[in-house]
């Protein structure tokens, strides 16, 4: 399956965290994240990812292009809903996206654990019907 990254700054420390701690469930499938995040998940794990810009410089668009053409199965952007972004529309539009297109997003660490654990039962196979 194919994972969408993206943190905000304030939240990029958990992010390594997180992709160290399910780095065997991330290996099995192809990471995709937006240039910081994405070059910071590497260090923390050695794994691949496929990096786009940097957010705010579009790679938030970038992410949010590849969910709309259905080919991100699932998300997670670690958001700080306390800091105003100057791209806040951005992270909005991903929100909007997955939701228009049902594609599971996780804005939290619970929710990120959830879906992660859900990846790895088998429980989103569902998304194989999609493509």
């Amino acid at each position: 399956m194919n994972i969408g990254f993206a943190a905000h700054d304030s939240k990029k420390k958990l992010m390594q965290n997180f992709c160290i701690a399910y780095r065997g469930i991330l290996s099995k499938n192809d990471l995709y994240a937006t240039g910081t995040t994405g070059r910071l998940i590497e260090e923390a794990t050695n794994l691949p990812v496929h990096k786009y810009l940097t957010g705010h410089l579009g790679g938030s668009q970038q992410l949010g292009a590849q969910i709309e053409h259905n080919e991100i199965d699932l998300v997670i952007f670690l958001r700080d809903p306390f800091t105003t972004k100057s791209h806040e529309p951005d992270v909005n539009n991903i929100v909007k996206i997955c939701d228009t297109n049902n594609i599971p997003l996780a804005t939290n660490l619970a929710s990120a654990e959830l879906l992660i654990k859900s990846l790895d039962r088998g429980d989103l196979e569902w998304r194989d019907m999609y493509k």
